[in-house]
């Protein structure tokens, strides 16, 4: 964890990342983002883009398994719950010297306080879903979230309509 960013540092960089909008399409361009990045460097990750409760996008590549597709759900219900990403919570968590379960009575079998989901922002709407992997160590798993959605927003994307 002394490699892990701050919980200063963590809400700077989800802060930065700000969608136009979250329609089909932009999850369908995240999660083909993030798998043709994983097939190129042959991560065992399952993916996953979703907007409240409705998932939009799902994909799970070679060497990934079932587990991987229910720690992706666990860490995204921390970030809908807490609108930061699941290291974030994670790294709250351990500052304090606690857990997910012990500071906010949260059932481990549905949250997950560990690295790999990020909260999607739209701009004027604040948090409307989340984006993650599973598969990786979870710090491993929160820079891969990072960099595909830092990459999506320097290419242009569309707009909400797009």
């Amino acid at each position: 964890m002394d490699q892990w960013p701050t919980v200063e540092e963590l809400i700077r960089a989800e802060d930065e990342i700000v969608l136009p909008g979250l329609t089909e399409r932009t999850a369908y361009e995240l999660g083909c983002h993030a798998v043709d990045a994983g097939l190129q460097q042959g991560l065992p990750i399952a993916i996953g883009v979703w907007r409240g409760e409705r998932q939009l996008f799902h994909c799970a590549l070679p060497g990934s398994t079932q587990d991987n597709n229910e720690w992706l759900r666990r860490k995204g219900r921390v970030v809908m719950r807490f609108e930061r990403s699941s290291l974030y919570v994670a790294r709250l968590c351990k500052d304090q010297g606690t857990t997910l379960a012990e500071k906010f009575a949260l059932p481990t079998s549905r949250f997950a306080a560990a690295g790999g989901a990020v909260p999607l922002r739209v701009r004027g709407a604040g948090v409307v879903g989340w984006m993650g992997v599973s598969g990786l160590p979870q710090l491993a798993d929160h820079q891969f979230v990072m960099a595909t959605l830092r990459d999506h927003l320097a290419a242009g994307s569309p707009g909400p309509t797009g």
